[in-house]
């Protein structure tokens, strides 16, 4: 997930909600929570009744079973008149199918009655923003960083550098220290746009081996309505035929053809011009050989195959492919590269017609659909950026690319599932890293079949996943899905006063903090997320068939083509991915069996906290690649836990167990300063030893000195035995106050459980609440409002002192940020929310990147109209 600077016009968040037109947003549709008997994933009620609404032909549902056990429901669906099943898993307990959307409704009600089934989720489009956005500036303001100090990478940039931090993770002092472990052995998968397969700094490791080992597509080539898949359905003979109007050669045998047209990728990066010669009317034949298992492709368009090279899958010998001629006395590459990959018996029913009941051989052309992929793949493993000393985290790892993208840079969950078990399963990587997610959902509580689906792909095979944490911040319980999914390791944002001052031209106060954007946590049951931050702004590499990219206005350093300036919790997880890669590379090399849970506990024991940065905001905290290792090497490891936590939310019934969940969050409880309350805490110890083990508890990263163990700081904990530990909240001043519970086992090193606990103090208010206050540049302040039920607006005002240094919006009690884009002003000194959910609102103020000053003042005023209670409650937290 790249992400938009803050400048002086409010720049989208990536994947928010939907912009309104004006300074007026829409009543709230959230539908009522759902019963915790709902299979249906949430918001999946209104995808189907938008896919009734447009009349869809077909909805897609994938399916979590329990392991083993998707013969029934396979068998029921494919049953479904008009239904298909297109992917299964049984060992996963993942059945992806399609039926006609007036079947829907039964087929769901058949489906949910299998006790095998334990949730569904529809198909969905992640339909992300631009990824490489520009940024505005304010007016009159200038860069005050001096362009003179940083002069912008190039060959002669050393490896520890602002413009791609990894040495502030410690990556670049351990590659030093251990040379032979800077990834050497290790594969990382890297699940998103596709993977530029010339950029030189993607081409080797440091000891030469081939940098990307396979490259594959996994977007379903009927449901996902990618054009990138050619059906072959048309049989041709050679040495001789006609095809569409055309004669063509071929060498003797037989055949199947289609085309591939360059216009099937308008709205993505190539913009439908796939050879680069100016025009998007291209077509090449695609010549495939069923028996070869090859496809041939027409890259010089004379309708003669006899001079083109039959090229295979990509790891069955790296063939690769060009469309276009390169000029070389440019700078940008004008070709583009692609390989092939062929799918067989791809069940065609969801085309309806003469289609139901076939089954077609479909060819890929594979390319790569947007830039993102390509950004990623360099901060976690480039090898000589530049030419020069200048790497991603890891160089000396190899990479697996998998699209999971359609042209015009549109995802579906089902991609991101299917490629997800794919690179786990079948193409050998030892971890994964997926900087896509869906949009904000209400609720984000990882239960739901993508979700489950990632913890027992870590479970069952043993690769740690790595994702990102989403750009929906700084809102609580913003975090995005499928971050919240157990086991992942979610990844959000910090940035340093130097990469500040080197990739913007900024300058700002703290020396560490968090990116506005990073989506905060809990969960909406309480889970702990994120779960650490690493650095989420990077110059990295790019298509070389697009010019270099540097996007903010006011810095003076260009970029050549083949390389880009992104920031974004994309940016952090491929730091997090490369920092664990260094570390399974070292663990090799010595004979330390680095499981998922030992990585995980190594990172999370050892990260490093952020002064002022609150647990929810930044999970564990700041990734220490060096003090990882040696928590590796010392055995780190832990246990596992159930808990069973008080949750006090708008959907806490809602839950799987409504009320409860994996962590302490209370955001709706009416706690006030000065109050103090207890809160029951269920933990059951489910693996380890039979007898009883000692556990300490403290809170940790608990500044304010809010939450306290009431009872004694060492208890027993049986195996499979539930044990109440009571916690105490007493909150001196309003605002969001959250810390980590640590239940820790000393005789296993580190830190076996960490329970996220967050509560949230309003404070009483006047019905027109008003406050003086001032933001700082690149950093957030929150209020909190308590909307009572039968309100019918939520006013916001907003007036600054000053130059309009700062953007402001409203985030609703699902951690769902309702933001605005208006063309015509763009940041509008009032908002107002129609029909407010009722519950707490936070109201958030964000300063620009280049704001003149560095505090920006401003007078916020709150109103809630119609309510038959007149007085809204308001806290107060800053970041």
């Amino acid at each position: 997930m790249a992400a938009a600077l803050s400048a002086a016009a409010p720049m989208p968040l990536a994947f928010s909600a939907s912009p309104v037109t004006s300074a007026v947003a829409p009543a709230d549709t959230d539908p009522a929570p759902k019963s915790a008997q709902d299979k249906l994933g949430s918001g999946d009620d209104r995808l189907l009744a938008a896919a009734k609404a447009r009349g869809d032909k077909n909805v897609t549902m994938m399916i979590a079973t329990a392991p083993g056990r998707t013969e029934k429901v396979a068998e029921a669906l494919d049953a479904v008149n008009g239904g298909s099943v297109g992917r299964t898993y049984d060992k996963l307990g993942y059945v992806r199918a399609t039926v006609p959307t007036s079947r829907a409704d039964s087929a769901l009600a058949t489906a949910a009655k299998l006790p095998s089934v334990q949730a569904i989720d529809l198909r969905q489009k992640i339909d992300p923003e631009p990824p490489l956005p520009g940024a505005q500036g304010a007016k009159g303001a200038s860069s005050k960083a001096s362009s003179s100090a940083y002069p912008g990478p190039d060959k002669n940039t050393p490896a520890a550098n602002p413009y791609n931090p990894t040495f502030e993770t410690g990556a670049v002092d351990f590659v030093k220290k251990h040379p032979a472990a800077d990834g050497r052995g290790v594969t990382i998968g890297v699940l998103d746009t596709g993977v530029d397969l010339a950029n030189p700094a993607l081409q080797k490791t440091t000891t030469g081996e081939r940098k990307i080992v396979d490259w594959v597509t996994s977007t379903d080539p009927v449901v996902d309505g990618d054009a990138t898949w050619r059906p072959m359905t048309t049989s041709v003979p050679g040495p001789a035929f006609t095809y569409d109007g055309r004669s063509w050669k071929a060498p003797r045998g037989s055949y199947q053809i289609n085309e591939f047209h360059e216009s099937a990728t308008t709205g993505s990066t190539a913009g439908g011009d796939v050879n680069r010669d100016g025009d998007t009317t291209d077509a090449w034949g695609v010549l495939y050989d069923p028996a070869a298992g090859t496809a041939t492709v027409d890259v010089n368009d004379n309708a003669d195959f006899t001079d083109d090279t039959p090229m295979k899958p990509y790891r069955d010998g790296y063939q690769i492919g060009y469309l276009g001629t390169d000029d070389p006395s440019t700078d940008v590459a004008e070709r583009m590269p692609f390989v092939v990959e062929i799918r067989k018996d791809v069940p065609t029913d969801p085309l309806g017609g003469t289609w139901v009941g076939r089954k077609a051989d479909f060819v890929n052309i594979g390319i790569i659909v947007e830039a993102h992929g390509t950004h990623v793949a360099g901060i976690a493993a480039a090898n000589g950026m530049f030419g020069g000393d200048m790497d991603g985290t890891a160089p000396g790892a190899q990479i697996v690319s998998s699209r999971a993208c359609v042209p015009g840079g549109i995802c579906t969950n089902v991609a991101i599932a299917e490629g997800m078990i794919d690179l786990v399963v079948n193409r050998g990587v030892d971890i994964v890293n997926m900087s896509l997610g869906d949009p904000p959902i209400a609720l984000n509580d990882g239960n739901y079949a993508l979700a489950r689906l990632y913890t027992r792909l870590i479970d069952t095979y043993g690769v740690q996943l790595v994702l990102a944490a989403g750009n929906d911040g700084p809102g609580v319980n913003s975090i995005g899905t499928p971050a919240v999914a157990d086991k992942v390791i979610a990844v959000g944002g910090w940035y340093s006063k130097e990469t500040w001052a080197a990739n913007y031209g900024s300058v700002v106060e703290k020396k560490i903090a968090l990116y506005p954007f990073s989506a905060r946590g809990p969960r909406e049951d309480g889970g702990f997320a994120p779960t650490l931050l690493a650095p989420a702004s990077a110059v990295s590499t790019y298509p070389t068939w697009l010019p270099g990219l540097q996007p903010v206005p006011g810095i003076s350093w260009k970029l050549p083509a083949g390389y880009a300036m992104i920031q974004g919790t994309s940016m952090a997880a491929p730091q997090a991915a490369g920092a664990s890669a260094l570390l399974l590379s070292a663990a090799k090399k010595q004979g330390i069996e680095l499981t998922p849970v030992k990585l995980r506990t190594a990172l999370t024991s050892t990260a490093t906290h952020i002064e002022g940065v609150q647990t929810h905001e930044e999970g564990a905290g700041r990734i220490d690649v060096m003090a990882a290792w040696k928590a590796v090497k010392a055995g780190a490891t832990a246990h596992d836990y159930l808990v069973k936590a008080p949750v006090d939310t708008a959907l806490d019934q809602s839950l799987e167990t409504p009320g409860f969940g994996a962590g302490l969050y209370d955001r709706e409880g009416g706690l006030k300063a000065g109050q103090k309350k207890s809160y029951d805490v269920t933990l059951t110890r489910t693996s380890g030893p039979d007898a009883p083990l000692p556990h300490s508890l403290r809170f940790r990263n608990d500044t304010e000195r809010t939450f306290s163990v009431v009872g004694p700081r060492v208890i027993a904990l049986p195996l499979n035995e539930p044990v109440i530990v009571t916690v105490q909240a007493a909150p001196t001043s309003p605002g969001v106050k959250s810390a980590i519970l640590e239940a820790d086992d000393p005789a296993t090193a580190g830190i076996d459980k960490q329970i996220q606990a967050t509560v949230i103090v309003s404070t009483p208010a006047e019905h027109a609440y008003s406050v003086s206050d001032s933001v700082q540049r690149n950093s957030t302040r929150a209020y909190f409002v308590t909307v009572p039920e039968g309100a019918t607006s939520l006013k916001i005002t907003r007036t600054q002192t000053g130059d309009n240094d700062s953007a402001f919006f409203g985030v609703d009690p699902y951690g769902v940020p309702r933001t605005f884009a208006d063309d015509t002003d763009p940041a509008p000194d009032v908002i107002e929310y129609a029909t407010p959910t009722p519950g707490v609102w936070e109201i958030v103020i964000r300063g620009y990147y280049n704001a003149k000053l560095l505090d920006s003042s401003y007078e916020l005023g709150v109103t809630v109209h119609g309510a038959s209670v007149g007085s809204p409650t308001v806290g107060e937290a800053a970041s």
